[in-house]
């Protein structure tokens, strides 16, 4: 097990949130503000890259790749904390660099400002493409890995010193999050919105753990027509997190989330809303919003 590097500012705020809390008919509800860990604009990314920028390191790594869409917080994280380290930071993004808009904005304007080079995949699977560069070291998808999973196991240990709580709601993207709380809470603790970044949630989470964790709860509801979607019931979600508490939520990841939690909210609980981060992906959308 590789010693996590010193990359933000732990443990992270759980701040209450008691206007979002009653809108909801929650007894109880808080925040858990890993949007604020830094460098690189924080997030969950951030988090684990504590540990597998670490593994890289200890590796030999000069240069670290990794993948995404075009508007990917890991690859925005990973740019920020390769920078942080004098690293050189290759990303293979989805799709084609023709089909983005002229000026870069959001996610991409900062992986640009960070000084990663970006491979544009094209027709190709960006994993394929990334596993071409040489002398580099890999970090998967998402930033979603066995050693990554430590991260969130870590979260999960700050969660309990912070509050009683009944569940902590996340967004379900390559899995590495909800792994990490459901290795240090327990399966009934965790309630996970996918949003649509793989086909199979719960098998992306199970494929991370070293044990059966029991049945996952996963709300697959909140997908709407793809992963990069925004729906109307996403916009109400943030709206109502601005409009209640001042809480920017970004559209892809914590504003499905929040959806979700108020899906199926039961009232009268206790419950803890992860601020997964991707604030910079809000301003990256061109759908409309709010």
């Amino acid at each position: 097990m590789v010693e996590p590097l010193a990359l933000g500012t732990y443990p992270t705020p759980l701040e209450e949130a008691p206007r979002l809390a009653a809108a909801l008919r929650l007894d109880r509800l808080w925040i858990k503000r890993d949007d604020l860990i830094g460098p690189g604009g924080g997030g969950n990314k951030a988090r684990k890259l504590r540990y597998t920028a670490a593994e890289a390191l200890a590796a030999g790594a000069t240069t670290l790749v990794t993948t995404g869409a075009p508007q990917s917080n890991h690859a925005r994280a990973t740019a920020a904390v390769a920078a942080r380290l004098g690293l050189r930071c290759v990303l293979v993004l989805a799709g084609h660099r023709a089909a983005q808009p002229p000026q870069p904005s959001g996610n991409l304007l900062l992986d640009e400002l960070a000084g990663a080079e970006i491979i544009w995949s094209g027709e190709r699977a960006p994993a394929d493409v990334a596993r071409e560069v040489t002398d580099a070291f890999l970090i998967p998808f998402g930033g979603s890995s066995p050693t990554a999973v430590q991260a969130y196991a870590e979260c999960a240990r700050e969660l309990t010193t912070q509050a009683e709580f009944d569940q902590v709601v996340v967004a379900v993207g390559s899995g590495g999050t909800m792994a990490g709380l459901v290795s240090g809470l327990g399966a009934d603790r965790v309630f996970g919105v996918a949003v649509g970044a793989v086909s199979d949630p719960d098998a992306a989470v199970r494929s991370l753990l070293d044990a059966d964790p029991g049945p996952l709860t996963i709300d697959r509801g909140r997908i709407g027509p793809g992963y990069a979607t925004v729906t109307d019931e996403v916009r109400a979600a943030l709206r109502l997190a601005a409009r209640t508490e001042g809480l920017f939520l970004d559209p892809i990841y914590t504003g499905r989330a929040l959806a979700g939690l108020a899906a199926n909210a039961t009232p009268g609980s206790r419950m803890i809303l992860l601020h997964s981060g991707g604030l910079p992906g809000l301003f990256g959308t061109t759908q409309p919003l709010p």
